[in-house]
């Protein structure tokens, strides 16, 4: 059995809370193992909303505290990684039949001015008769609202952690699985398992269960240890649709159970639309859309378009869980978002850390604040240091990606504008790294649509833990929307050829044929 000797922090769980606390960690002087049973992100952390948000939402159940820290997350995100966060306008047609007036505009005073905004403009109120935004709406929905918030690639952000994670020493094991954990002394001693069955063993002074939705199942199968505290799984799903209004506006929908539906631009010329909330009961792996999911979000749309979504507009649709704290809310969309963290110190000196809840918006502050409380155990630990700190590719002057956009197109001139834009997206200022001696086209190696290259395949195996045609175009990017069954086909080809990987990747490959696969929010 192989070795990976004595660390400080063994970290269980590839998702943005792991990452990140993983990166915290190691820039704080510690040394780290994350281990992470399939891709990073394939969980709970790629099948987001992918907003950046506050949650205005959760004003209506008195969150203040939540609201706040998010809101002012946001604004660190948003300097942290100007390529793949960004700041989106949100359109709220006002359905007085759920909410007020007055109570819509004092929950946006609010989110306005509780979280110290400085980058992101405030709200307005809109005409919907005469804005352009309002070209999509009902004319029975004259008045509207429009406020700020940002979007978020949510998988590449795990990732970037990651990265940086192991950039500053971190070592980081995808498909590897935590199958034991125990205290031994002041150490726990873990067994690991990767994919090929092989097991490797590691000594750890300080342990983190950052499963997400398989939180309980580590406590209980790996650990053997009894919760004080547990997850609850709420089920959200979301669809894919043919974007079906012009400009950059995002809009949010107050459906008639008093919900909101979120309506995004996705990928230039699709629509992200979700979510649904619902207690879910099972393994979070089987997790699946159910059709009475998809035609509630397709009435939720149509109860305020013009043009009304049918079934068959629906390009693609996946659904999951989130793993929140269980408070006994009876309404699943009641169910606090907030995190709270449970550590168990039996003896005293070998400290495991749980969390429980989460979001993505305040992943940053969590990793922080979890480290924080390990720091009694750790005498040596240096200071916090994230919050004024780019991520991978997020280092450009004022956080001004279109600044960097123009000049990586005048760098390279050969670029298409289009490709030019999705590398900057991506990848900001690694894009050098991508591209690196590369001066012509042809130099980026097959094409196999859309905007996937070969350079682009291979750099993502090399620097990012790729390893099947999924990892690849559903998560560190989204080409799998716009490839046919066939092209895909050729991204496991060619992964098997040039990578030695030929691992079947038919969730994938059905990606265009099949609405009902698995996903998580």
């Amino acid at each position: 059995m192989r070795d990976l000797g004595t660390v400080d922090i063994l970290v269980i769980g590839g998702g943005v809370n792991g990452a990140g606390i993983a990166r915290d960690a190691v820039g704080r002087g510690l040394s780290v193992v994350l281990c992470e049973k399939d891709d990073l992100a394939e969980g709970t952390s790629s099948r987001s909303g992918k907003l950046v948000h506050g949650g205005l939402r959760y004003l209506e159940y008195y969150e203040f505290r939540l609201v706040r820290e998010a809101l002012r997350e946001r604004e660190v995100l948003l300097r942290a990684a100007p390529h793949i966060i960004w700041p989106m306008r949100f359109v709220l047609p006002h359905s007085p039949e759920q909410r007020p007036a007055w109570l819509i505009r004092l929950g946006l005073f609010l989110y306005d001015h509780l979280g110290g905004r400085r980058k992101l403009p405030g709200t307005r109120s809109l005409d919907l008769r005469t804005a352009p935004e309002g070209a999509p709406i009902q004319d029975r929905y004259p008045r509207g609202f429009e406020y700020s918030d940002c979007w978020v690639d949510d998988a590449r952000l795990v990732v970037l952690n990651a990265l940086d994670a192991a950039e500053r020493g971190a070592t980081i094991l995808t498909r590897t699985a935590a199958v034991s954990a125990t205290r031994d002394g002041d150490l726990w001693r873990a067994t690991l398992r990767g994919e090929d069955g092989a097991d490797c063993s590691v000594a750890a002074r300080g342990l983190v269960n950052a499963a997400g939705p398989w939180v309980d199942a580590v406590l209980a199968n790996v650990i053997r240890a009894n919760a004080t505290r547990r997850v609850r799984l709420v089920k959200g799903s979301h669809i894919v649709t043919p974007k079906f209004w012009d400009g950059p506006q995002a809009y949010l929908f107050q459906n008639t159970d008093k919900r909101v539906i979120f309506v995004n631009p996705y990928q230039g010329d699709k629509a992200l639309i979700g979510t649904t909330d619902l207690a879910y009961r099972g393994d979070a792996g089987d997790v699946a859309v159910e059709e009475s999911e998809i035609a509630y979000l397709l009435d939720a749309v149509n109860r305020y378009v013009k043009t009304p979504l049918t079934r068959a507009d629906v390009l693609h649709a996946f659904s999951g869980v989130r793993p929140l704290l269980e408070d006994d809310a009876d309404n699943p969309s009641a169910v606090t978002r907030d995190y709270v963290f449970d550590i168990d110190t039996a003896d005293g000196a070998t400290p495991m850390l749980s969390i429980f809840g989460g979001k993505i918006t305040t992943y940053r502050e969590l990793a922080e604040r979890g480290l924080d409380r390990l720091k009694p155990f750790f005498p040596a630990m240096g200071p916090a240091w994230t919050h004024d700190a780019p991520l991978p590719g997020g280092d450009m002057a004022d956080a001004d990606f279109a600044v960097f956009e123009a000049g990586l197109r005048a760098r390279y001139p050969w670029l298409p504008a289009a490709l030019a834009h999705h590398y900057a997206r991506l990848y900001g200022t690694r894009t050098s790294v991508l591209l690196a001696s590369a001066t012509r086209l042809s130099d980026l190696g097959r094409h196999f649509g859309g905007h996937l290259y070969a350079r682009e395949i291979d750099y993502l195996v090399r620097t990012e833990w790729a390893k099947t045609a999924e990892d690849i175009l559903d998560r560190r990017t989204k080409h799998g929307l716009d490839l046919t069954k066939d092209e895909r086909r050729a991204v496991r080809d060619h992964l098997a050829a040039e990578h030695g990987d030929a691992a079947p990747d038919t969730a994938g490959l059905l990606l265009r044929d099949e609405t009902m696969g698995k996903a998580i929010d």
